[in-house]
């Protein structure tokens, strides 16, 4: 793969230096494979009425999105450094999310229902960071230098969809802040409600267009065809998408950009010793199968765990998940800092 991403050839329109190949990195990484697989399978739901069959849809939950989350762990152990870059992060953060489990399962009502509320709400935010930075990197990669008013425009764009998701869903985000309850009290603020759901639907998909065609004219050429496709298909995945579909399907193929791109760096920043066009397979599933087995032991086994101290197995599900997620997220913005970290701006570059 790295011997792949270091061979291309002139940067392309689609995706600008792609990482992998232009048509592999437009489908999977940039999301363009989530919007022809949405079109049929919500086409054929529609049809039949049915939902996704449960023999389908958990090989897909463990094999793309469990994983995701279990990878962005082991790439933070594999991440050369790192017990160096991020003392915190690597040693004590662990600890410190078993005890946070522990609080929440102890006392579900003050502590376990806000912090699944806080996953729940947080989610989507994620996503669109993702977004951001992927859109930047593909950007840079195409030869298109964002001055950092243009980037602010870029990063309050990729914005859109989860300021969307705020105020829209019920449990999370404003629904969370602003019970129904509220709205009982104050009836005079649902049509604000409303307008605010309508407005930042439409500006996802509006303002992406504008952002374009200004960064279009300043820079005298067009971003990457991959951009915007990432702007779409975030947007799609949590404005068209009823919020419930969006948590299962946007977990899927956010997953699999996750996994595409974070094996891409982990080979950047460990090699292939091998020679050959085919040098990258086995050092990409050997860091794929780590991450699927620490996914199965966090999703599958380590809520026993919780029941064996006496909890509810339900409880335990609910809070495994959260706190999972929410160790995601923290990580995250630990391992991807670009701008901060010389091997990553180093992954890019090349």
């Amino acid at each position: 793969m790295s011997a792949a991403a270091e061979s291309q050839p002139a940067p392309s329109a689609l995706v600008g230096r792609a990482f992998i190949k232009p048509g592999f990195d437009f489908l999977v990484i940039g999301g363009g494979l989530s919007l022809v697989v949405l079109a049929v399978v919500l086409g054929v739901r529609h049809q039949v009425g049915g939902r996704v069959p449960q023999n389908l849809t958990l090989p897909l939950l463990l094999l793309c999105t469990s994983t995701h989350f279990a990878a962005s762990t082991v790439r933070l152990y594999s991440k050369p450094g790192s017990f160096r870059t991020l003392p915190m992060m690597t040693m004590a953060f662990p600890a410190i999310s078993i005890a946070v489990a522990l609080a929440a399962l102890q006392w579900p009502e003050l502590a376990g229902r806000h912090l699944f509320q806080l996953y729940l709400s947080w989610s989507p935010y994620h996503y669109a960071a993702q977004t951001f930075g992927l859109a930047s990197m593909y950007t840079a990669r195409g030869g298109v230098m964002l001055t950092p008013g243009e980037r602010r425009l870029l990063h309050l764009t990729c914005m859109l969809p989860f300021a969307h998701s705020f105020v829209y869903a019920s449990g999370a985000g404003l629904g969370w802040l602003l019970p129904p309850s509220f709205y009982v009290a104050h009836p005079a603020l649902l049509p604000v409600r409303e307008a605010l759901i309508w407005a930042t639907g439409v500006a996802t998909f509006a303002v992406p267009v504008a952002l374009l065609a200004l960064l279009r004219r300043r820079k005298e050429r067009a971003l990457p065809h991959i951009v915007p496709c990432l702007l779409v298909s975030n947007g799609v995945w949590w404005v068209v998408l009823p919020y419930q579909q969006a948590f299962f399907w946007a977990t899927i193929f956010h997953g699999l950009q996750y996994l595409a791109i974070v094996i891409v760096f982990h080979l950047k920043d460990h090699p292939p010793t091998g020679s050959g066009a085919y040098a990258w397979v086995k050092p990409s599933l050997k860091f794929y199968g780590a991450c699927l087995a620490l996914a199965y032991l966090l999703f599958e086994v380590w809520p026993y765990f919780f029941t064996w101290l006496g909890f509810s197995f339900s409880e335990s599900v609910l809070v495994c998940v959260a706190v999972i997620n929410l160790h995601h997220f923290i990580v995250d913005r630990g391992i991807w800092q670009i701008r901060k970290d010389p091997g990553n701006q180093q992954a890019v570059a090349t």
